[in-house]
């Protein structure tokens, strides 16, 4: 069995929180939920965090100042924030991902949060070739590459 995803939750609504954080562990996800920037920042720093999730206007650090610091500890876990004020974030962003609140369904957050996931994991290891394409050219000049070297005796 696969470990479950480790999902940072940062917002300073406690309701809004709790419902993201429900709505996450009912899909298998196991969820940090923080209601002030700085202890999320600091569940952070403590790693095996795969996704953080979060609001974009909060006191005292807003969630764009809490990618930035986030990506400077670790860049390659994917930060989404979100906004009920904000329809259209245009600043600059640390975040790899925007989505406004109330213009997107739970399972439109959903999807994204798989998405941001399986980019975070990089491509299957498996190697796919279509059935139709082990005799075309292309395919045996490739395997051709992966032959074992002959040794003169």
């Amino acid at each position: 069995m696969r470990p479950k995803k480790v999902i940072l939750c940062v917002d300073d609504n406690e309701q809004a929180l709790s419902v993201r954080k429900f709505m996450l562990e009912t899909r298998g996800y196991r969820v940090l939920a923080s209601l002030v920037p700085e202890e999320a920042l600091e569940l952070f720093r403590l790693g095996g965090i795969d996704l953080v999730l979060c609001d974009l206007n909060m006191p005292r650090m807003d969630g764009n100042e809490l990618a930035r610091r986030m990506k400077d500890i670790s860049p390659q876990v994917p930060i989404m924030l979100m906004s009920g004020c904000v329809k259209a974030y245009e600043r600059s962003t640390y975040a790899d991902c925007f989505l406004p609140k109330g213009a997107c369904s739970p399972l439109e957050v959903l999807d994204r949060v798989r998405l941001m996931l399986a980019r975070k994991r990089g491509p299957k290891k498996s190697h796919f070739v279509p059935a139709g394409s082990l005799n075309s050219p292309d395919h045996r000049d490739q395997s051709a590459r992966h032959e074992m070297p002959a040794y003169a005796s």
